[in-house]
């Protein structure tokens, strides 16, 4: 049997101390792997089901179609990353995190998914802050400036309203969402991952830049309070080009 509590990994970063946690949890008989930032919690692998939906519904609704290039914003245990790559259309993915340790992890093989990222040959890392690349001109890709991709998958903060660094407010607002957006091909998708409820005013706002902008609810079964938890994907498209 494994140890109940073991801390993987620990260092200081500039906006607080990270860790990478793995506990046994005896009720569930699984090992649950969790991400730190001092006392906030970023990411526990017992919650991975709006992750996963993130990416399986912006890739769905690209629809059909083939080579599609894929920024994901926050890259956390992986799951949206990997739920990307299992979709045989894509032919690129680069995610972005802020937190190189995070990247690290990944690259030793010390979370679930192992090295499964960092070996799949379509997959790239990128240390850097996604907020500032996506308001800039050059955008995600440092080695093709002014890149475009068919859908940016974002799940970094806890929703538009309840942020982890109150520095990124303005990427929520519409002047953020257009700079965003331009790095969007025609017919491109904008999804977002938030812990809260759909929030009418944010898919209005998104629906003010977007051509077109939905809230999807994803409810799962929370094992730790054994109940229902509902979160939410926001869901954006750019207008399409000529057919």
């Amino acid at each position: 049997m494994s140890a109940l509590f073991e801390e993987l990994d620990y260092c200081p970063t500039p906006i607080g101390a990270l860790s990478l946690r793995r506990r046994r949890d005896l009720k569930l008989d699984v090992d649950v792997f969790e991400i730190k930032l001092g006392d906030e919690s970023l990411m526990s692998s017992l919650f991975t089901a709006t992750e996963i939906a993130l990416a399986r519904l912006g890739l769905a609704e690209l629809g059909e179609g083939e080579a599609r290039d894929v920024v994901v914003g926050g890259l956390g245990l992986g799951y949206t990353a990997q739920a990307v790559l299992e979709s045989a259309a894509v032919r690129s993915l680069i995610v972005v995190d802020a937190l190189q340790p995070v990247i690290e992890w990944h690259e030793k093989g010390l979370l679930p998914l192992g090295r499964t990222l960092a070996d799949d040959q379509r997959c790239r890392l990128l240390h850097g802050d996604f907020f500032a690349l996506a308001v800039s001109e050059t955008g995600f890709d440092p080695e093709v400036p002014g890149r475009k991709f068919d859908a940016i998958l974002v799940d970094i903060d806890h929703s538009p309203e309840l942020l982890l660094d109150a520095g990124n407010e303005s990427f929520y607002r519409p002047e953020g969402l257009c700079r965003l957006a331009a790095h969007l091909r025609p017919g491109g998708v904008f999804g977002l991952w938030s812990n809260d409820l759909p929030d009418e005013a944010f898919t209005a706002r998104l629906g003010s830049v977007f051509a077109q902008a939905r809230a999807e609810p994803v409810t799962f079964h929370n094992p730790l309070q054994d109940r229902p938890f509902t979160q939410t994907v926001y869901l954006a498209q750019t207008q399409s080009g000529p057919a």
